[in-house]
């Protein structure tokens, strides 16, 4: 990709015009992310690298083996609390609790992923996520009612750390490898996100429809172990000087918080679905649990398949990054209150309006995912945050701990409001909140666009103005 810096020339700096262009150049070159900033080495190679080909293959390992035992819960796991004598709201909390330790940690492990090495805390993560896994499976020897619970909150915890060192370490490592197409390397990335979270529902039912509640959690567990040895091989070393970023300054940027508030929707509208969906079809349609897991299909295939040319628009058109969340919040409005239906439509609730609804809500919600971490990048590269290591690490904790509060707010959340009223309303409500930040955001934005067109005019006519 080419660089603003060629071709500059020191002529014509009195005319309004050349002024006009001159600051566009600075303000387009600010962030990485547009494939416009003048690199001190070299300009990035056409040709993909070795290293950065063992990067795909770790990090793609990572994103499959994570969601695929993140999703392997959905369609069994709530019937078979509900035996234990769980509630519809603990098993809210057992999915949310995952969110909330992987927040707490996702915070720290990016503040210290210099230290600790992006490699070392990819590994460790992998490893913990994979034992937990197994010893989740073991679960169902536990006895009812309380011990049942609290072990169950105690193996997510450890499952959640682990996943949060794995995903912190894995978003710096890409953004550090292709500096200058993180968009769209994301969004190919994320067909292995979805296969994970296809494949995951399906197996998992599979599994304990024909072994039991065990063999779906070791089985699982083990892949993720034995996928080690091969990563501990190939992923790159990407080591770094500890830098002097503040996380307190990045996340007290406007723009930032925003961006946050967005990630947090986001993120809570997906937990919402896992300790809902497979007690409403079952409830609702009589589906049994092999075939609940199937009804998941058509969230994950149209995120998955959607999510590499949502990634490369976001890369080409860095401009429309920011309407592209806007669009996808305030689509998945639409689709939450279109999946129960919710009461005060009046529609009758069919299998193949949810399923469809599942499948529409699948890119609007890789169109606000995909662009979002980009786009952080770039407002932390315009407020001066240095490109390296360091600021990567802060930026993929940050975007992780904000992805987990809203992993725990929704599945929560869900559970309680399907606890108390039910499902149809308690999706409508998610709507609702999706549609607030939606429009709170795109208001954000517009503010934003006219500050800079009228800050912009006026530095053209003061440039314009004779010495």
């Amino acid at each position: 990709m080419e660089s603003l810096g060629h071709g500059r020339t020191n002529s014509g700096a009195g005319n309004p015009k050349h002024w006009e262009s001159r600051h566009r150049q600075r303000e387009t070159s600010k962030s990485v992310l547009d494939g416009q900033r003048q690199d001190e080495f070299t300009e990035e190679p056409k040709r993909i690298s070795r290293t950065q080909i063992f990067t795909l293959i770790s990090c793609a390992s990572i994103n499959f083996s994570s969601m695929i035992i993140y999703s392997v819960l959905a369609p069994f796991f709530p019937l078979e609390a509900v035996k234990k004598g769980v509630s519809n709201t603990f098993v809210g909390l057992i999915f949310g609790c995952f969110a909330l330790f992987n927040f707490i940690s996702s915070l720290v492990l990016g503040k210290y992923l210099v230290e600790i090495g992006a490699k070392f805390m990819f590994l460790a993560g992998m490893f913990s996520s994979g034992v937990a896994t197994i010893l989740f499976g073991m679960l169902d020897k536990a006895a009812d009612g309380t011990p049942f619970i609290v072990l169950c909150f105690v193996v997510r915890a450890v499952d959640a750390i682990g996943f949060g060192a794995a995903m912190t370490a894995s978003f710096s490592i890409l953004a550090k490898a292709f500096p200058n197409n993180i968009a769209t390397v994301l969004g190919t990335l994320e067909i292995f996100t979805g296969l994970g979270l296809v494949l995951g529902p399906p197996i998992g039912g599979f599994l304990y429809q024909t072994f039991g509640y065990e063999i779906p959690f070791i089985a699982l567990g083990s892949l993720v172990l034995l996928m080690m040895p091969l990563n501990m091989y190939i992923l790159p070393r990407y080591d770094a000087v500890p830098g002097r970023e503040s996380f307190w300054r990045l996340f007290t940027l406007p723009k930032i918080l925003f961006i946050c508030l967005l990630i947090t929707s986001m993120s809570s509208c997906m937990g919402f679905l896992d300790p809902t969906v497979s007690l409403f079809v079952t409830e609702k349609f009589h589906l049994p649990v092999g075939h609940v897991g199937l009804v998941f299909l058509g969230l994950a295939l149209s995120y998955a398949l959607s999510s590499p040319l949502l990634g490369l628009i976001s890369d080409k058109k860095p401009a429309v990054r920011k309407w592209l969340v806007v669009i996808g919040c305030l689509g998945t409005a639409i689709c939450f209150v279109l999946l129960g239906p919710a009461p005060f439509l009046h529609i009758e609730s069919v299998l193949w309006l949810f399923v469809l609804t599942l499948v529409i809500l699948g890119i609007f919600l890789g169109l606000t995912a995909i662009p979002i971490f980009p786009e952080m990048l770039s407002c932390a590269y315009e407020n001066g945050f240095q490109e390296g290591l360091s600021t990567l690490g802060l930026i993929s904790g940050l975007f992780s701990s904000m992805w987990s509060i809203g992993g725990f707010i929704g599945p929560t959340l869900g559970g309680f409001l399907n606890d108390k009223f039910n499902f149809e309303w308690a999706s409508a409500m998610q709507g609702a909140a999706s549609l607030a930040v939606g429009l709170s955001v795109g208001i954000f934005y517009i503010r934003e666009s006219l500050v800079k067109k009228g800050s912009v005019s006026r530095n053209i006519l003061h440039q314009g103005k004779p010495g």
